[in-house]
């Protein structure tokens, strides 16, 4: 798989841990411990993205 092909699968998976999070956030009686774990998951997609662009 290219660096290419790569970034672009890190920055599809960031979109959906995305509307993820959001979804989470918006539902009665949100568990914030699932929404802190999604959160920290993103986070990391995010710094690998970033290094990866580098």
């Amino acid at each position: 798989m290219s660096i290419h092909a790569h970034l672009e699968e890190l920055k599809r998976k960031h979109r959906t841990l995305s509307d993820q999070v959001d979804t989470a956030q918006r539902a009665p009686g949100a568990d914030t411990t699932e929404v802190a774990a999604l959160k920290k998951q993103k986070l990391k997609l995010k710094e690998e993205i970033t290094r990866l662009s580098g």
